[in-house]
């Protein structure tokens, strides 16, 4: 099973069953050769061109006999390039694990690898029985905020995998979406600002607000300043559980409704409902659950979303309407996106 580029898996149809079955079994295999790599940042000693496996084993302080078959299984997979014997180049794909380039998927891949991860995933048939979270199962931890906040290492670790990761769902919105007649927007809990900045930079003509608690906010300045919108972009703390920032033309949050349960979605959306301007939009981006037997990542995000965040999920098209009408929205329309995710656009009812 692979993926296209709009996060669609596509079947193996042409092969026998059982294969195709061994396949998908075996992705976790790949997975874990990719944290290897990207552990040992092998795409940045590639970067500028080919190099012999002895000699990526004496940078990495490796093996090199044991590093290869693992590049060897890689390249088999189109991750990397056996351009002669025992010498390896990077691929399209690979130049993705390379650290410090818009886009880099390497945090990505050293946390979907990391023990806790790996660790929590691997406690999934217990969640599933019980309902017991894996974080409280594992860690004694109540959600993964509080994990976070007592294993500061895996919090970086995570954050650094978001940021790359959502450079790929940001462009996909900005190219997707109309924001013109947009005067102001708020981005609600917009971490550091990675989003609202590449809407600003789009858009020259509109301002922004970047809302999030005191300490995300208290980060912030340096992404919005190295963006060049620091004029236009003001940032406010809060919580937006009790208060937002009122009078946008637009409020947009990015993958923040999938982290919470109905009635807190209800809570949130009802609280940008009254702060909202009349005729302003209310733009969520989230990945849609397809009906029926379409393949599609939100549904094996859903498992994720299980296992580190039990009281949210991913979500289908009715799902969304109905917590848009609880909150005094109506779901206008949903635009698909380059990326796994779609924008819904509401408006007040």
């Amino acid at each position: 099973m692979t993926m296209n580029i709009k996060g669609k898996l596509l079947r193996n149809d042409n092969l026998y069953p059982a294969l195709a079955l061994s396949q998908i079994m075996f992705g976790t295999w790949i997975a874990q050769a990719v944290y290897v790599v990207a552990f040992l940042g092998i795409a940045d000693l590639l970067k500028d061109g080919a190099k012999d496996i002895n000699e990526l084993a004496l940078f990495t302080d490796s093996q090199a006999s044991y590093l290869y078959r693992i590049l060897r299984a890689l390249a088999s997979v189109d991750i990397f390039n056996e351009v002669e014997p025992y010498k390896f180049a990077l691929t399209p794909m690979a130049e993705y694990l390379q650290s410090n380039i818009p886009g880099s998927l390497r945090g990505l891949a050293i946390m979907l690898g990391d023990e806790w991860h790996w660790h929590c995933w691997g406690d999934i048939v217990n969640i599933v029985k019980t309902g017991t979270p894996a974080l409280e199962h594992l860690y004694q931890a109540d959600d993964t905020f509080k994990f976070f906040a007592e294993n500061p290492q895996s919090a970086a670790i995570f954050n650094d995998a978001m940021t790359g990761w959502s450079k790929h769902s940001h462009t996909a919105i900005v190219d997707a979406y109309d924001f013109s007649g947009i005067e102001t927007i708020v981005d609600v809990a917009g971490g550091h600002g990675a989003l609202i900045a590449a809407i600003l930079v789009a858009n020259p003509k509109m301002s922004g607000v970047l809302f999030d608690l005191p300490h995300v906010i208290s980060g912030a300045k340096d992404l919005i300043e190295a963006e060049g919108v620091s004029n236009r972009c003001q940032m406010e703390s809060g919580n937006f559980f009790e208060l937002i920032p009122a009078n946008g033309d637009a409020y947009i949050l990015s993958h923040i409704l999938h982290d919470w349960d109905d009635e807190c979605c209800i809570q949130i959306l009802s609280n940008i409902r009254e702060s909202i301007s009349k005729q302003g939009r209310l733009l969520v981006v989230e990945g849609v659950v397809p009906p029926g037997n379409e393949p599609h990542l939100s549904k094996l995000m859903d498992i994720e979303m299980m296992i580190f965040y039990p009281r949210g999920k991913e979500r289908t098209e009715i799902e969304y309407r109905q917590l848009f009408e609880a909150a005094g929205f109506h779901l206008n329309r949903i635009l698909p996106t380059a990326s796994a995710i779609s924008l819904l656009e509401g408006v007040c009812i």
